[in-house]
């Protein structure tokens, strides 16, 4: 089968593997699109040069085989799934191996397409959400008629984890969310409700005026809890002046310097890989039971795929893709690839 590992730069080489075998509790699926990440990048630029691997963790395709403790799944069923990162065997190939904890079906109603954008930004946002702040679960017993009165700051919102965290607490009836965005605005604004005090804050102009926009979209409350999808380019310090003593952020892409937080300010990293460990720490049935629940939500249109663009060339276009995420050029969008396209695929 045809391959793509990633080295340091990026750099992405296409080469020819064996089709791998699944695990008594993994499923061997046919990728038919793949999603990307920015970890895809960034990951190889902390390794080892000489360290050459399939960073692709976001897979949309069908079933081809299943180990044998697998129950949910038999081949020929549309899946989405998150590959367990930094292992072999990832989505950027014709095939990839996934845990069957970390899989779903995919709804008629949704694309392989919008699939492939799912599984590890938005169990990241769920995690986030619910793991790392304790914010209420949109669960029946966690639910009031009334929405809850918890001012929540997402930064970042048109962002991969940020537009499924802001789908997220919409679903738990969180209100005011403060969306800090930039050029895709107006995507973010189509989910929001206004009528609830949800407001959107435009890092664009400057990180003055979006303090001032937070402390004004509070309107006199006080900011516990915040999801910082940017981690960088003065997020940090600016969450540090309008969170509360004792207020509660968790970052996604690493966490800050000491000295860019106030001391009463409790942050924490929300580390998606949690879902695979099988230590003390292990969020296993977290994952388990959220990819089940994203899928039903997809079935009844609550929650929607991040917008997506399709790179031509399959596995020959995660360079550009990669290269392009790294420029930050990427707005609101998720870059997937048709695994049929590569140059010489044959499993599609």
């Amino acid at each position: 089968m045809k391959e793509a590992v990633i080295a340091k730069g990026p750099t992405v080489q296409i080469i020819d593997s064996p089709i791998p075998e699944p695990n008594d509790l993994q499923v061997l699926i046919r990728v038919v699109v793949s999603g990307s990440n920015p970890k895809d990048w960034k990951l190889p630029n902390l390794l080892r040069p000489d360290v050459v691997m399939n960073q692709g963790d976001d897979i949309a395709g069908v079933v081809e085989r299943v180990g044998q403790r697998v129950f949910e799944f038999r081949p020929g069923d549309r899946v989405a799934a998150f590959h367990e990162m930094m292992t072999p065997h990832g989505s950027y190939a014709e095939y990839a191996i996934a845990w069957a904890h970390t899989t779903f079906h995919i709804p008629h109603e949704t694309t392989f397409e919008e699939a492939a954008a799912i599984p590890l930004a938005a169990m990241t946002a769920a995690l986030g959400l619910y793991q790392r702040l304790g914010l209420p679960q949109p669960f029946p017993q966690q639910q009031t008629s009334h929405h809850h009165d918890i001012p929540l700051v997402i930064y970042g919102a048109a962002s991969a984890v940020g537009i499924y965290a802001l789908q997220l607490a919409l679903r738990s009836n969180i209100h005011p969310i403060i969306c800090v965005v930039g050029r895709a605005r107006e995507y973010v604004e189509g989910f929001i409700d206004r009528s609830k005090g949800d407001a959107l804050v435009d890092y664009r102009e400057g990180d003055e005026a979006v303090v001032r926009g937070i402390k004004a979209a509070l309107r006199g409350r006080e900011l516990m809890h915040a999801l910082d999808a940017v981690s960088e380019k003065g997020s940090p310090q600016n969450l540090g002046r309008v969170l509360a003593k004792g207020g509660k952020v968790t970052f996604v892409l690493g966490g800050p310097k000491d000295e860019l937080l106030p001391d009463h300010v409790n942050w924490s990293i929300t580390l998606v890989g949690a879902v695979h460990r099988e230590d003390e720490g292990s969020e296993k049935d977290f994952g388990y039971v959220y990819y089940r629940y994203m899928a039903r939500g997809l079935q009844e249109g609550w929650f929607r795929p991040q917008r997506t663009e399709v790179v031509k060339g399959g596995l020959n276009g995660v360079q550009t893709a990669l290269e392009n995420l790294r420029d930050g050029k990427a707005s609101g969008v998720k870059y997937v690839f048709r695994i049929g396209e590569t140059e010489g695929a044959t499993a599609q």
